[in-house]
């Protein structure tokens, strides 16, 4: 496909209505969703972390009279550290192209939703990369297609498998061992397809459907069964072939699955699986888009950019299932 250029905005006897364009929904991406987003206005600082030990630990002791009564205290780390990357992303388009573009072409629209969509992208990979992934989370175990042990769990797309019982010994666990329940279950598009046609699962609805009609799963049906707050689908798609090779599109992310508590919001003292930090120190906001002139080249330089860190700051309130589906 030729990059843009004067003749491919224009086209003779074009439709005037029509154009034809593959950009994701942003529904798809769910980077900016799982976890709360935290606007910091330094680029880079500490924060804090209170001892769970320290505030779990029962030392009330019975007072006789005229005594002190037993003292307590807690553990505070302000070691862990954040540092917001700035990334950027620009097109150039020429007068050239602004000039000769039919009406249904708009090339500093297009150039801002291109941006847009690419930073999209970008931003999910990196949110791949620093929570789904196996080596992260203090909890995980893999799928497999027969006979697991303890630290597998049949794949959920086979016919035998039940992932609520799976999901429950989870949450379960880190009830027990943090004090929190997770709230947030995260599934590769694939893992979740394979949910939907889950016979424990369609067994567990279906007497709850209307009579006569269809067993239907949906991710409001999902969290009520595995008892989260939420479900959150990664559906979005990444092109992975280089420029001029042949497309191959494949969804960012593996087929696995990501159970966490994610704070309802940020706050003092409120723990959560993870945070993304956001530097506002660049115009008040965290990404931004500038439109500028270049003289040299007489062309219109869009340029995005956009500076955070997604910090994993809880490793014990998230549990991975790796490989949930085959």
């Amino acid at each position: 496909m030729p990059n843009i250029s004067p003749r491919t905005v224009h086209i003779d006897t074009s439709l005037s209505n029509i154009s034809i364009a593959y950009r994701q929904d942003q529904s798809h991406f769910v980077a900016d969703t799982v976890f709360p987003l935290v606007p910091v206005t330094k680029q880079s600082d500490r924060y804090y972390i209170y001892d769970r030990g320290s505030f779990n630990r029962d030392e009330m002791e019975e007072r006789a009279p005229a005594t002190e009564s037993a003292g307590t205290e807690y553990k505070l780390d302000n070691s862990p550290t954040y540092y917001c990357r700035e990334y950027a992303l620009h097109q150039d388009v020429p007068d050239e192209v602004i000039a000769n573009a039919d009406v249904q072409i708009q090339p500093l629209r297009d150039a801002t939703e291109l941006l847009t969509l690419k930073t999209l992208i970008h931003r999910e990979k990196l949110w791949v990369n620093n929570y789904f992934k196996t080596g992260l989370w203090s909890y995980e175990s893999s799928g497999v297609a027969a006979s697991p042990t303890a630290v597998q769990f049949l794949q959920w797309g086979n016919a035998n498998a039940d992932p609520i019982i799976a999901i429950r010994r989870a949450a379960t666990a880190m009830l027990e061992n943090t004090g929190f329940l997770p709230n947030t279950l995260v599934l590769q598009k694939r893992v979740y397809d394979a949910l939907l046609d889950n016979p424990a699962i369609i067994d567990r609805i279906k007497y709850g459907q209307t009579s006569g009609g269809a067993a239907m799963v949906n991710n409001n049906l999902l969290a009520q069964l595995f008892e989260v707050s939420r479900v959150v689908v990664m559906s979005s798609i990444e092109n992975t072939a280089a420029e001029n090779i042949t497309n191959n599109h494949a969804f960012i992310g593996g087929k696995s699955a990501l159970l966490c508590y994610s704070a309802p919001s940020p706050g003092l003292m409120t723990p959560s699986a993870g945070y993304t930090f956001a530097w506002n120190g660049m115009g008040g906001m965290y990404q931004t888009i500038r439109k500028f002139y270049l003289d040299k080249t007489r062309a219109t330089r869009l340029e995005i950019n956009t500076t955070f860190e997604q910090k994993l700051i809880c490793s014990d309130l998230g549990y991975f299932f790796n490989n949930a589906v085959a």
